[in-house]
């Protein structure tokens, strides 16, 4: 049993004539019918009579018709599961970033995506980069936005920007403005500090740079969040070190620092599983932010 043999259920039930279901699934009235005689010898039926020119159907080939109309809707779907058109693609779109550059830096670059292809479901998830990794190569992202130093083994990286990471020391009174002042490396030594968790990217990054100072930073508290960790710096419970995008706001309760001689920073790329067959939406989605992120 084929396809084609399938399709021309519908089209000849909706026709009654041959030749007109035959051009439905362009095949010629003679391939047609060639078609529907090695079906009913499959099945040892009679699926159609022809009278006046009509094909008229049988009682078998109604319950038959009614097996091809649900064979041919699943493979619709499936055709529609893989479309090559983005403008046609309905399946949700899978887009994973981390909570700081979708709160500083995603919101333009998002309306223009949506802009762009208004009829896509595009979900956003908030994670850590190394979660947004395991999911890409788990194929249940489509598109992620990570922070690197990271491996991307079984990964397509399209960089973005740099940015740079900046201490935060405690004010007693309310600093304003935005400006950033140097500290040296020796003066953060046995300060106590206010990290994200030891398993994040982020801390990793940070480690190393305080393993290159040669310092053993004095940890007392972890937070995954960044604004949570602005907060409790802002409180005294400590110093911390933060991205630049992170501290944008005009008045706030810690000052801001450059190390001397030193920088810290990351760079933020987009990634996607490195794969032979692309999904072609996120193929158009990806040049669309990276635009975007290029102008921020």
């Amino acid at each position: 049993m084929e396809i084609r043999q399938l399709e021309l259920f519908p089209a000849g039930m909706a026709s009654r004539r041959l030749a007109r279901a035959s051009e439905k699934v362009y095949l010629s009235a003679g391939a047609a019918s060639m078609q529907l005689y090695q079906l009913a010898a499959e099945l040892r039926t009679e699926l159609f009579v022809r009278s006046d020119r009509q094909v008229l159907p049988t009682p078998a080939t109604l319950r038959l018709a009614e097996h091809a109309r649900t064979v041919m809707q699943q493979i619709r779907h499936i055709e529609q599961e893989f479309e090559a058109d983005p403008s046609k693609d309905s399946r949700p779109f899978h887009f994973a970033t981390g909570a700081t550059a979708l709160i500083y830096c995603l919101a333009k670059p998002l309306r223009a995506v949506r802009a762009r292809f208004p009829k896509a479901q595009i979900q956003v998830t908030v994670s850590v980069t190394e979660t947004i990794v395991a999911k890409l190569l788990e194929r249940q992202f489509d598109l992620g936005l990570i922070s690197l130093p990271y491996p991307d083994a079984g990964l397509k990286v399209v960089p973005l920007f740099e940015e740079e990471f900046l201490v935060l020391a405690p004010s007693r009174t309310r600093v304003r403005g935005g400006s950033i002042g140097t500290i040296r490396a020796s003066e953060l030594k046995g300060v106590p500090f206010v990290l994200y968790p030891k398993a994040s990217n982020m801390r990793t990054i940070i480690d190393a740079f305080f393993k290159d100072c040669g310092l053993a930073p004095t940890v007392i508290m972890e937070a995954a969040d960044t604004e949570a960790i602005k907060g409790l710096v802002e409180s005294g419970f400590g110093y911390s070190i933060l991205p630049q995008l992170a501290l944008r706001s005009h008045s706030r309760h810690f000052r801001v620092f450059r190390i001397a001689d030193r920088r810290l920073a990351r760079s933020h790329a987009l990634a996607m599983p490195q794969t032979e067959y692309p999904r072609a939406l996120t193929m158009a989605i990806l040049p669309v932010l990276q635009s975007a992120l290029a102008k921020r």
